[in-house]
């Protein structure tokens, strides 16, 4: 599926569904949902995670935890860590949402390049809390 780019006005930003991971082309649809159900976000930085946590409940995910981009998303102010049912097994992987440098918009990726470590530290998180 491939996602064409959306049209935005200054007043409403709309993120544009596009995947960000190497190995795959488009979006599978409960990441679409996920950046669907976040495209609506009016919120700020201090309500960033539980509109994230209340999108990932939407998908039937978890929201892991977030914490300030810090250098490991461009043009980012925080990243959250969700783990959500992917494909039509629904095993479940990490995505990440993050929070736009403005605070107004919200970007759903999956883990790339830049973001290799912290996806380890969160599979190590889900691990920490399925072995509790």
């Amino acid at each position: 599926m491939t996602m064409l780019p959306i049209q935005t006005t200054a007043t409403a930003p709309v993120a544009t569904p596009v995947a960000t991971s190497t190995g795959d082309p488009a979006l599978p649809l409960e990441l679409l949902e996920l950046e669907l159900s976040l495209d609506g976000f009016s919120g700020d930085e201090a309500s960033f995670a539980e509109a994230v946590r209340q999108a990932a409940d939407q998908v039937g995910g978890d929201f892991l935890f977030d914490l300030p981009a810090s250098g490991l998303a461009e043009d980012c102010l925080r990243i959250a860590a969700l783990r959500v049912p992917k494909g039509e097994n629904g095993a479940p992987t990490i995505v990440f949402a993050l929070l736009d440098a403005e605070g107004a918009t919200i970007r759903v990726e999956n883990p790339d390049e830049t973001t290799k470590d912290l996806k380890r530290f969160a599979d190590a998180f889900v691990d920490v809390l399925q072995r509790i």
